[in-house]
């Protein structure tokens, strides 16, 4: 159908355009101005015929009379079809029945520079002739069609199997259902997940990322590069890298996390070396109630030790004193007791009158015991009454203590063994207090402060489990109590390190109101 149209079509225009050629052509408007217009325009009319294969070129009178035709005997003869629009003024085609049968043809008027109509040209093929070149394209057709099914089939099959690779082999019902499922577990799982791409960008995470990295509320949104993420420093270069991780510890400003990242490889490639992964997945543990249970052994470690010390220290002192009255020297026992006594008294007395916390005041007469049996030389040094209210103690116990064993350990291995703690006022109308802790030791690098409160991380043994808590719990103790945590090294004393610590005080009234606001 669509063939027919087309070479009909084509016809009618080509027929129309050599129509309105020969009514322009000045030989034809001049033919039809002559005595004998047949003795001038039929050879004309012919050789065009015979050129342009078409089957009639027929010039007549506006009153239909012919001046040529094919047919010779036909010339004089009334033309045969519609001339009213030539004789208006206009060219039309036309499917007509003449005197060689149906044909395709058009009739253009010829018109003096006056614009009146003085003949007419008209111009037709058979339908035969028309069908013929519509039956000659029909192959033509059929090729193209058979090539475009060809390709459109390809098309197909490479598209459908590149999905059927992308979707693992899954249909749509069955990736539908998987959506469900993986949406649900991963907003109901207590672990934070994470999603990165291949370029170590954040594509996805889910509610328990969101509350324990304080990012927004997941949602979908364009892939945004780790590297601006608001995380710790240490987690935003692991989740940039995609490098493997397997239970590593890292520290926010009050948490502590434990971080697994694998590669997200698809299931069928897993066994296939080389094979590049689509971005990495990452799970985040938070294990910061286990590690507040840990600083709270490592506290009670820290005051037991302290009293053990101490205990110790006492029993030398008794022995010595036993020993003094044994050998009947009683005044050398009563001096030696007295001495004791007033070192030891003088020691509480300045501790306790400078801060009003019998815990610390505890802690640190043990740790001046402590610090005696190692051979270490503490000093202490209280500057003006120290404000403790609203500060918990078990948070001071933890910084003091873990920062005088780390001075211990620092000082233990050097000549001069001195650490020295100072406890101060902030002044300038601030609450609170100030500690600093001094050590003779070493000191630290440069790359060593700059990790000395990562959890894990210690100057000493690496390879203790053991190590590397303390400073970090100092770390997080300080944070969390809203205070400042400052190191480097005395240089203009024993050029050791040198803590020092702000923590503000809070009011009464304040934790009066927070106490009703719990309630």
């Amino acid at each position: 159908m669509d063939a027919a149209r087309d070479a009909h079509d084509s016809a009618a225009e080509r027929m129309l355009a050599v129509a309105s050629t020969l009514a322009n052509d000045p030989a034809v408007l001049d033919g039809v101005g002559r005595p004998d217009p047949t003795a001038v325009l039929q050879p004309y009319a012919v050789s065009l015929m015979d050129e342009l294969r078409i089957d009639f070129i027929t010039i007549m009178a506006p009153d239909r009379t012919r001046f040529t035709h094919r047919n010779p005997a036909q010339i004089g003869q009334s033309y045969i079809g519609s001339v009213d629009q030539a004789l208006a003024g206009r060219s039309h085609t036309e499917t007509s029945t003449g005197t060689l049968g149906p044909s395709v043809r058009a009739i253009a008027p010829v018109q003096d520079p006056g614009g009146t109509v003085v003949a007419m040209v008209a111009a037709g093929v058979s339908v035969d002739r028309v069908a013929i070149a519509r039956n000659a394209q029909l192959p033509l057709v059929g090729l193209i069609a058979l090539a475009s099914l060809l390709f459109g089939s390809g098309v197909s099959y490479l598209l459908s199997r590149r999905l059927r690779t992308a979707t693992l082999g899954l249909g749509t019902d069955e990736l539908a259902r998987m959506f469900v499922f993986y949406d649900s577990v991963l907003h109901s799982v207590r672990e934070g997940l994470l999603l990165t791409d291949r370029r170590g960008r954040l594509v996805l995470y889910n509610d328990q990322a969101a509350h324990l990295l304080h990012l927004p509320e997941p949602r979908p949104q364009a892939p945004v590069p780790a590297a601006q993420l608001g995380v710790p420093g240490s987690l935003r270069d692991l989740l940039a890298s995609g490098r493997q991780a397997i239970d590593e510890v890292h520290v926010t400003d009050n948490r502590v996390l434990v971080v697994n990242q694998e590669p997200a490889v698809p299931p069928t490639s897993r066994d296939t070396a080389g094979t590049a992964p689509l971005g990495t997945v990452t799970t985040l543990r938070d294990h910061t109630e286990i590690e507040s249970l840990t600083g709270e052994l490592q506290t009670m470690r820290t005051l037991t030790d302290a009293l053990r010390a101490q205990t110790h220290e006492h029993s030398n002192r008794l022995h010595t004193i036993v020993s003094l009255i044994e050998l009947d020297r009683q005044a050398e026992a009563l001096e030696f007791a007295t001495r004791d006594l007033q070192q030891s008294q003088q020691l509480t007395d300045s501790v306790v009158g400078a801060v009003d916390e019998p815990f610390i005041a505890a802690l640190l007469v043990g740790k001046a015991a402590q610090a005696n049996e190692r051979g270490v030389e503490l000093s202490l040094s209280v500057d003006g009454p120290v404000d403790t209210q609203g500060i918990d103690p078990g948070d001071l116990i933890t910084i003091i203590g873990n920062l005088l064993d780390n001075a211990f350990d620092a000082a233990a291995p050097s000549e001069r063994r001195r650490v020295r703690l100072t406890l101060s006022h902030p002044g300038a109308g601030r609450a609170g207090v100030g500690i600093v802790v001094q050590d003779s030791g070493p000191g630290l690098t440069d790359a060593e402060r700059s990790r000395i409160f990562d959890l894990g991380f210690s100057t000493k043994d690496p390879a203790a489990r053991s190590r590397g808590i303390g400073l970090a719990l100092v770390r997080q103790a300080v944070l969390r109590l809203g205070g400042t945590l400052e190191v480097d090294n005395d240089v203009a004393n024993d050029g050791g390190a040198r803590f020092s610590v702000f923590l503000p005080a809070v009011p009464p009234w304040d934790s009066a109101s927070a106490d009703q606001a719990g309630t």
